[in-house]
């Protein structure tokens, strides 16, 4: 039976540490665990945040402390040269490198030096109109979390995307560019390349935070491919996405959820996004046909399973059959108890033994 991959990306994103080691066992971990890809983030710490930038709730809580976003990132941050590195080692451990770059040059360098054909744009980014409208120039596909986002920041963020795709000059005016993803030339191109996730920004997040309903609303709203970017705890919540038809579900991994970093107690270990994965492949599966039809593994099975029609006590040939002289009882092969009434009432065309199959009355 034909299924629709779904699929799984292991969101690396700072779990590394700065640390190009961990990085890379990191990628190791993800393809072990069956993902299809891996996804880094990709920024200059400096570019991203200014120094007066204050840490998220949870970054402080996780992190055990205050200090600045730029201390934070400065040491979370990725060189050219390692991503390179790990892009290499995805190759070779045949799982798809993916990046979310923060800035305009860290997605110039994603797109040009790199030559990803996928960019994923982070939750943080949806209001970033010129970081939109690159990505669309680019014509790589695009992969847009909605953390934080209203329907009105994903319409505005599919309207610059598709200005981009569509190759207009730079707009004078955001007004200018609303409705491009309406254009004929520009669904199509949005429906090749677009894929909204659903996604609540807080790490854990809670369960009753996430919203998978949501990812109906998307997938009618926009016409577009829909998936799930899952902070929240364990793996019920991305096998449950699949099953809602997630054609995406990212989910953070780490290779241990006690180290020091923002990201690692909302992040699961490979043992686990194993299980994780194994249960979204079953789900593949599962989802299987529409139609309800009995399946030739079933028919087998029919004879045992079901029932047929047998006299409850001796009947005499050329009595009027009632109600008492019948019961249903496996195996089925003989007449099917959903011919119950069509007996009644009709003579015996022989003598029956308790328990012998009652045969189709003539002229019935």
């Amino acid at each position: 039976m034909h299924h629709s991959h779904v699929t799984v990306i292991a969101e690396a994103g700072v779990n590394h540490n700065g640390r190009l080691d961990i990085a890379l066992q990191l990628v190791d971990a993800a393809a072990t665990a069956g993902a299809d890809a891996v996804k880094f983030q990709t920024f200059t710490a400096a570019k991203l945040a200014g120094a007066e930038a204050g840490m998220a709730e949870y970054q402080k809580r996780n992190l055990g402390g205050a200090g600045t976003q730029l201390d934070m990132l400065r040491r979370l941050e990725l060189g050219r040269d390692e991503h390179a590195a790990l892009l290499a080692h995805c190759r070779k451990s045949n799982i798809a490198f993916l990046s979310s770059p923060f800035d305009m040059d860290s997605l110039v360098f994603l797109v040009d030096e790199l030559a990803l054909p996928t960019i994923k744009i982070p939750s943080g980014e949806i209001t970033n109109g010129p970081l939109l409208l690159a990505v669309g120039k680019s014509g790589r596909r695009a992969i847009l979390s909605t953390g934080m986002a209203d329907l009105d920041d994903i319409r505005t963020a599919l309207d610059l995307l598709a200005w981009g795709y569509i190759g207009r000059d730079a707009p004078q005016s955001l007004e200018a560019v609303n409705g491009a993803r309406e254009l004929p030339q520009a669904r199509t191109m949005l429906r090749e390349r677009v894929i909204i996730l659903q996604c609540t920004t807080e790490y854990p997040a809670p369960f009753d935070s996430i919203n998978l309903r949501v990812m109906k609303t998307l997938r009618e709203t926009f016409k577009l491919p829909v998936g799930l970017s899952d902070h929240s705890e364990g793996i019920a919540i991305p096998i449950a996405a699949a099953a809602l038809g997630a054609v995406i579900i990212e989910k953070h991994l780490t290779l241990d959820r006690s180290m020091a970093g923002p990201d690692h107690k909302a992040s699961i270990e490979p043992a686990e996004f194993r299980q994780m994965v194994e249960g979204i492949r079953s789900v593949e599966q599962a989802l299987g046909a529409v139609e309800k039809a009995p399946l030739p593994i079933e028919i087998a099975n029919r004879a045992i399973a079901r029932k047929s029609l047998v006299a409850a006590r001796a009947i005499a040939a050329g009595a009027l059959i009632t109600a008492d002289d019948l019961t249903a009882m496996r195996p089925g092969g003989g007449l099917s108890p959903i011919k119950f009434w069509d007996v009644l009432g009709s003579r015996a065309p022989r003598n029956y033994r308790p328990g012998e199959l009652i045969e189709c009355p003539r002229g019935r």
